[in-house]
């Protein structure tokens, strides 16, 4: 059966009367003839396929039509005052082909539009991460790298040192080594003593995170079997020699390295917004004296000024006062309390950065990084800023001067004369070493190697008529 539709005469309207047969679009010769010769009716071919006559259908030229001819019929009816223009208007809209075709148009607009939500929402985070880690990276970026010869460090770890890290009680732990040069201006390479020497163990299974602290007047052999102050490994032949000097006696695997002068810690703690220190009543004029010098030398705040220490107990420290405390070593304690000091310090900016902000945090990128000299490349920097709260760092008492290398029984202080002066003597290394291997890696049962056993008798050797030195209260003023 063929299509068939009736004419509305004064309204050129056409309509078809009855619904679509399985065969699709059958139209009778007649009806073909009849709208081809009507030049108000179009030809259309709905399937653009030449060689089915059938398929052809007309439709009236004043209305606009997809590629299907029938989607967007604007306008899809047309209103007329008669009565049977209204029916036809009524027949169309409660057709339900076109309800369902209504239907699918409305869904696949929204899905369009939701998914263009979508696409904007992720476009703009993807834009927001770009911009962040290029601001970061241009900021650490100005680190000042060193480019340490790895293969003359690693022919310095001693066979059982790397075995332990391979398979032994070491294995899984980080090792690097901090230093504070003692330097206003900037020197962080070399010919400057430092003044801090810290190990920071990391422990990459829990997060865990120890220091111990070496005393920078200690007896060492400085690599180069010259035995001095391990402080003067350093100024001799910078980050390079320290750490040599300190995988030879203390059986470690450090490769890399931090280093900060006194205005990098000060930038660190005052884009932290300072940190809580108890401060005790002998240490405030000493603070304050450092402080008058520090300021001028660093030229703090861009004038010079600074902020005074008045009154004892738990305080928050600008960076300014932080370093100046960092430095104090004329009170009970001496050399020993200020290492103590340094690590408490670096706990109380530990805690406080974990506490931080992104921006603080870019704060401190943008404040620090250009007065840091370090082995680490931008990537690793990157990485451990990234999973900074996975970080514990073990507290201690520090009024106990507990995490301290060499330890308070296995040590004494003495004047050797000569160049050397007063130095901190391990009595003895080897037993120091064992020491602090049980206590950074948990190891009750390390043996140490032959090097730190040549170390430990040269210095036993060198020292043996040494006199240790009493401490008495004219020494703390």
């Amino acid at each position: 059966m063929s299509r068939q539709y009736e004419q509305d005469e004064e309204n050129d309207f056409y309509y078809p009367e009855d619904g679509y047969e399985d065969d699709g679009f059958n139209r009778s010769d007649e009806e073909i003839s009849f709208y081809s010769d009507n030049d108000d009716y179009a030809d259309y071919d709905g399937y653009a396929d030449d060689d089915y006559d059938y398929d052809r259908r007309y439709i009236p030229r004043n209305r606009e039509y997809d590629s299907r001819g029938q989607e967007n019929r604007a306008p899809r009816y047309e209103r007329y005052e008669d009565e049977e223009a209204d029916l036809y208007e009524q027949e169309y809209e409660e057709d339900p082909y076109y309800e369902e075709e209504d239907d699918r148009a409305d869904k696949k607009k929204q899905g369009k539009s939701s998914r263009r939500i979508v696409f904007l929402v992720i476009e703009l985070l993807v834009l927001l991460l770009v911009l962040g880690a290029l601001y970061l990276v241009t900021r650490v970026d100005k680190v000042e790298k060193a480019d340490l010869p790895e293969e003359v460090i690693e022919e310095n770890i001693s066979e059982e040192v790397k075995e332990s890290a391979e398979t032994g009680m070491m294995k899984g732990y980080r090792n690097l080594v901090f230093f504070g040069v003692d330097s206003t201006k900037g020197d962080l390479k070399q010919n400057t003593r430092s003044d801090a020497i810290m190990i920071c163990s990391i422990n990459e299974d829990t997060g865990e995170v120890k220091l111990v602290s070496v005393y920078r007047d200690t007896l060492l052999n400085l690599y180069n079997d010259e035995y001095n102050k391990c402080n003067a490994a350093y100024a001799k032949g910078g980050p390079e020699q320290a750490i040599n000097m300190l995988n030879m006696n203390l059986d470690l695997n450090i490769t890399d390295f931090v280093t900060v002068g006194f205005g990098g810690l000060t930038d660190v703690v005052d884009a932290l917004g300072g940190i809580e220190i108890s401060v005790e009543e002998d240490e405030i004029s000493h603070l304050n004296n450092y402080q008058s010098t520090m300021a001028k030398e660093i030229n703090y705040r861009g004038n010079g000024t600074y902020d005074e220490v008045t009154e004892p107990g738990l305080q928050t420290l600008n960076g300014l006062q932080a370093t100046a405390y960092c430095r104090i070593r004329y009170t009970a304690g001496w050399d020993y309390k200020r290492a103590a000091r340094q690590r408490e310090v670096l706990y109380a900016v530990a805690d406080k950065a974990k506490q931080a902000s992104p921006s603080e945090l870019i704060e401190i990128a943008n404040n620090a990084f250009s007065k840091v000299y370090t082995s680490l490349d931008l990537q690793e920097i990157l990485d451990y800023v990234a999973v900074l709260q996975k970080y514990n760092f073990s507290q201690e008492n520090t009024e106990e001067m507990q995490n301290g290398f060499p330890q308070l029984d296995q040590r004494i202080q003495a004047n050797l004369g000569g160049a050397l002066g007063d130095c901190v003597i391990p009595r003895d290394l080897d037993n120091n070493v064992v020491w602090l291997h049980q206590f950074l890696f948990d190891d009750t049962d390390y043996q140490v190697s032959e090097m730190v056993q040549y170390c430990s008798n040269h210095i036993a050797d060198m020292t043996e008529g040494a006199v240790p030195e009493e401490m008495t209260d004219a020494d703390h003023t």
